[in-house]
């Protein structure tokens, strides 16, 4: 038998019928998810499937099959524990970990069963290597700038990172918590707020499990005009990145033309948004106003400009003999190391590893018009910043031609109320990478549970293997050329 006959198959932004779902066994439910896994299904979430008052409820799995562009769920039978996941298919640490932690169901055999975020901060037992000349280096959760709390822990031996263990949760703002009490009026602000720097790509995921739930179908102008502002957000973000890595590398020209770059594409978001984050546009059915000819105007004359300078100041800082000795072979992680982790975004992407929402599962506007995805194999601080150079420029590109030819329609459509017994799955592409939104409504068509995956809850263990046999010294530049989020995790 198939392991994909024990999956109900959707694609991303769509809903299905809960009731369509097959719930079998967990032993059923563990082999097939690592059945599927050894073909090449990626583990895109895991977690508890159970209704509002915390009745017993089992599992639910999301994989991926980013090669032939469809998502499979299945779920689980009531359980106390189960066989972890994670030593066959280490990509499921996190979540089971989470789950672990959120209601105490237990993944026996699971190597590390460390609580993600609701440990007292006196109580975190950390991983303790001992040993001749080994010795400890705590960095955090205060920092010297301002910056959200996060805590490092290395054990080196001499200069050398034998191993980092990073531990967040040091603060809990409830978002997911409040959009499974919603719909309600604050619910895509919450959404919108999950992550600060990636309000557009948090929106749309909410917009498009609403959308699917409800059976609603924004107009081709509408995915347009959120195309816009997501690669908006894309180019601020990655070119704020290279111009940070230009600071940490002391090579202060590029530092500071990228900087000032990054504000002209936080301006265009302003422009549409009336704020630099593009918080309050897009709504469910659409985008909340329109771009007239005068703005798209404006916005084309900051492409067209921004093409040149980001190329020329690009070429300028990879130019350089003194940057690039600095950033070749630190912080690098293999495209297996990727796999196995299920790594996502441009780390991934800059270790070879072809995974791209808008390519493998598109979504909106993404669906009808193609950015090519941007692979590099070294898998180091300057693979990770190249990529993002190569993607600003694609980006750019993509907004020209976008913007000088916006489909004709309206910009939003009315979207009713969510239908009952549904699930719905939305993949955006973040800047970071995938976004993740799943929600399941019950018989009143209410949100029983709404589950939120940022693309920094993936990847920090990234930055942690990155840094295995590295030097100490090289952490503040790979930090930043992950530049992960703390808010993002700390849901």
């Amino acid at each position: 038998m198939s392991p994909t006959s024990r999956f109900a198959s959707i694609r991303n932004g769509e809903a299905v019928d809960f009731s369509k779902v097959p719930v079998v066994s967990v032993e059923e439910f563990r082999s097939s998810i690592l059945k599927m896994a050894a073909t090449g299904h990626r583990l895109c979430a895991l977690v508890r499937d159970a209704k509002k008052d915390r009745t017993a409820g089992g599992l639910l799995a999301v994989l991926a099959d980013d090669a032939g562009g469809k998502l499979f769920l299945a779920a689980s039978q009531p359980m106390a524990r189960y066989p972890s996941l994670t030593p066959d298919l280490p990509q499921a640490h996190l979540f089971e970990r989470e789950i672990h932690e959120d209601c105490g169901i237990v993944p026996e055999g699971h190597p590390w069963l460390k609580p993600v975020r609701l440990v007292p901060p006196d109580k975190v037992a950390f991983f303790k290597e001992e040993g001749a000349e080994i010795h400890e280096v705590a960095v955090g959760p205060i920092h010297a700038g301002i910056i959200e709390p996060g805590h490092f822990r290395f054990q080196c031996h001499g200069e050398t990172v034998h191993h980092l263990e990073i531990q967040l949760g040091y603060q809990h703002r409830g978002a997911r918590r409040l959009l499974s009490a919603g719909l309600d009026r604050r619910s895509l602000a919450v959404a919108e707020s999950i992550c600060g720097d990636t309000a557009v790509a948090h929106a749309w995921a909410y917009c498009a499990v609403w959308e699917a739930l409800s059976g609603c179908a924004p107009s081709l102008r509408a995915e347009a005009i959120r195309a816009v502002l997501l690669e908006a957000e894309r180019l601020a973000n990655h070119i704020g990145d290279l111009g940070a890595i230009s600071n940490d590398v002391g090579y202060l020209p590029a530092a500071a033309y990228f900087g000032r770059m990054r504000g002209d594409f936080l301006n265009m978001l302003m422009l549409v948004s009336g704020n630099r984050y593009g918080k309050g546009i897009l709504k469910p059915g659409g985008a909340a106003f329109d771009l007239p000819d005068e703005m798209r105007a404006q916005m084309i004359e900051t492409v067209k400009r921004s093409i040149v300078q980001v190329r020329e100041v690009g070429n300028m800082f990879f130019g350089e003999p003194s940057v690039i000795s600095r950033l070749e072979g630190v912080g690098v992680i293999s495209s297996k190391v990727c796999d196995d982790l299920g790594l996502v975004g441009v780390c991934a992407r800059a270790a070879g590893v072809d995974r791209d929402v808008r390519q493998d599962h598109p979504f909106g506007l993404y669906r009808f018009r193609y950015i090519p995805v941007m692979r590099l194999d070294s898998g180091d601080v300057f693979a990770r910043a190249m990529v993002r150079f190569l993607e600003a420029q694609r980006s750019l590109e993509f907004l020209r031609g976008l913007l000088g030819h916006l489909p004709e329609g309206k910009s939003a459509v009315p979207c009713g109320a969510p239908a009952a017994n549904q699930i719905a799955v939305s993949l955006i592409e973040g800047w970071r990478g995938e976004v993740c939104h799943i929600a399941k409504t019950g018989r009143d068509g209410k949100y029983e549970w709404y589950q939120v995956f940022d693309p920094s809850f993936h990847n920090w263990i990234g930055v942690a293997m990155a840094l295995r046999g590295g030097e100490i010294s090289d952490f503040p530049l790979c930090n930043k050329s992950f530049n992960l989020s703390y808010a993002g995790h700390d849901l």
